[in-house]
């Protein structure tokens, strides 16, 4: 156990050497640092000290107690100090208790008194380490889960739908520092080459690198969707290109670093350097990002490249690009991580690349046929009912124009995805629904986790993280705290368990962390919630 640092400022000598000397201090948990005979010479002390406790008389030459108290308490604020003094005036306990002083001792000080008067202090920092830990505890639970509030911000920052001052409003709500001379959109996803949801390499080189973002102030991460990321990058116009490439490295290195083959993809927006900007900066890396579909073996996409049309692939995408007048994976790529924003670059790209192609009546068939076999045998591998898909999916006329095309792959395209999203919506309903069971019937396990009940369900658990807080409308976290504190209320109300048996039936190990956790959530203590001081009431 660390000792607490004691630092004595008296300018009587025998009582400063008798305080000093008279107090077994490590017997009580206390390390003796310095002494000073007057508040000058020991505030340079205390700031090259920085002791614990101070004990200070109050009647000292050139700097008093209260005004040596009051220096060190705006520069230490969780200093403890104890004042003797030989004077029993009201008017100097008075300003001590103002300053926030701990002790105020009447001299002359017995041994008894100060040991109770540090006691007493050890008792109190004690306390307060405590709930330093649980804050500490409480907000790490937290933080990893609260991305889900940021999400609905980001969702309205790019959508444009917000002015500047309530951008900052809403900021400022979620804790979120957005100060920044200039601003930049990274968007990234991560899965498996073999499926269309994480794995659990996907998940841990994911999770590992969303970690590594949230230790950089110059990064903001939001989620997009499901299975996507945004990181909204701070800086100014000299520093703005570095952070971005920066970005993509660290996304590169953590995808690159794993044995396993991932299929992952990253795009780069316009820096912008308004706040009002982000919008436009999100929908050019959003165009960029959906190059990923044509190009699947590439990695990184830029918005200049794309809107200065200088996007060129290599020799071997060029050949695939060129073959994909035939081949099918581009189009099954698409309809299985494809998003309807994304229904109309992807079309124009796709025509565009057949160089005119399409002007063949044989081809245009061959195309068409080609779209339509492909579609199907996507949606297939997303379990979408069949009698669905021919129900719904639209049919085409070879004998039409090559204009029409176009039109036909970007109407199939935004039906087959609907399909596709609906039948992953019905999954995910079921998901949520054994989840929900299986929190309910285990929220009361001191051990439950966000881990152990995505193994439960035999899901990703950083899928279900993004599932749970999206279907649910609360993050992990929040719904098991959620459902401790109801039934904590209802066993406070209606029986006379004390708190500590109440906490550990709710599945809380420690019954401080308990009634710390209640406060926090319920604005009142256990003890006052159970006497009708609640206030709800």
């Amino acid at each position: 156990m660390e000792l607490i640092k004691v630092f004595i400022c008296e300018d009587e000598s025998i009582v400063r050497e008798g305080l000093r000397d008279m107090i077994p201090w490590e017997k009580y948990g206390f390390e003796f640092v310095g002494d000073a005979p007057d508040g000058e010479m020991a505030l340079p002390m205390i700031r090259k000290l920085r002791p614990d406790v101070l004990i200070t008389d109050i009647t000292m030459p050139f700097m008093d107690g209260l005004s040596l108290s009051k220096t060190v308490l705006q520069e230490l604020p969780n200093l403890k100090i104890i004042v003797i003094s030989g004077y029993s005036d009201f008017e100097y306990a008075r300003k001590a208790i103002e300053l926030g002083v701990e002790q105020y001792l009447l001299k002359p000080v017995t041994k008894a008194d100060m040991i109770a008067a540090l006691e007493g202090t050890r008792k109190k920092i004690a306390e307060e380490n405590d709930q330093k830990d649980y804050l500490r505890q409480y907000e790490q639970e937290f933080k990893k889960f609260e991305r889900m509030s940021h999400r609905a911000f980001f969702e309205k920052l790019v959508e444009g739908s917000m002015s500047v001052s309530e951008i900052y409003e809403e900021a400022n709500k979620l804790h979120l520092n957005l100060l920044a001379n200039g601003y930049n959109i990274v968007i990234f996803s991560i899965r498996d080459l073999q499926q269309s949801t994480y794995t659990d390499d996907a998940a841990k080189v994911t999770e590992n690198l969303l970690n590594q973002f949230m230790r950089y102030p110059d990064y903001i991460l939001f989620r997009c969707n499901l299975l996507s990321y945004a990181v909204l990058i701070k800086g100014d116009d000299e520093n703005l290109p570095r952070l971005a490439e920066k970005c993509v490295d660290m996304i590169r290195q953590h995808c690159e670093s794993t044995s396993s083959s991932l299929d992952w993809h990253v795009a780069v927006g316009v820096p912008t350097n308004r706040l009002s900007g982000l919008s436009s900066c999100y929908a050019d890396a959003n165009r960029a990002f959906a190059y990923r579909h044509l190009f699947p073996r590439k990695h990184v996409f830029t918005s200049e490249q794309v809107a200065n049309e200088s996007y060129m692939p290599n020799d071997a995408e060029i050949q695939k690009i060129d073959a994909g007048k035939f081949d099918p994976m581009i189009l099954r790529y698409f309809v299985q991580t494809g998003t309807i924003n994304e229904v109309e670059t992807f079309t124009n790209e796709y025509i565009a690349s057949l160089d005119g192609s399409e002007k063949s009546l044989l081809f245009r068939y061959y195309l068409l046929v080609s779209i339509r076999v492909n579609v199907e045998l996507a949606l297939k591998e997303a379990e979408v009912n069949p009698e669905e898909m021919a129900k719904c999916l639209p049919t085409f006329d070879a004998k039409d124009s090559e204009e029409n095309v176009g039109d036909y792959l970007k109407n199939v395209l935004s039906v087959a995805i609907k399909l596709r999203d609906a039948e992953a919506q019905k999954r995910g309903n079921d998901i949520i629904d054994h989840a929900v069971a299986y929190i309910n019937e285990h929220y009361a396990d001191e051990d439950i986790s966000l881990d152990s009940v995505a193994e439960a369900i035999n899901i990703s658990s950083n899928y279900f993280s993004a599932l749970f807080s999206h279907k649910v409308g609360l993050s992990f976290v929040e719904y098991i705290t959620k459902k401790r504190m109801a039934r904590a209320k209802q066993l406070l109300r209606n029986t006379s368990k004390k708190s500590g048996e109440i906490a550990g039936e709710i599945g809380y190990k420690d019954p401080r962390y308990f009634s710390f956790v209640f406060k926090k959530n319920q604005g009142c203590t256990p003890s006052q919630y159970r006497n009708g001081e609640s206030a709800e009431e």
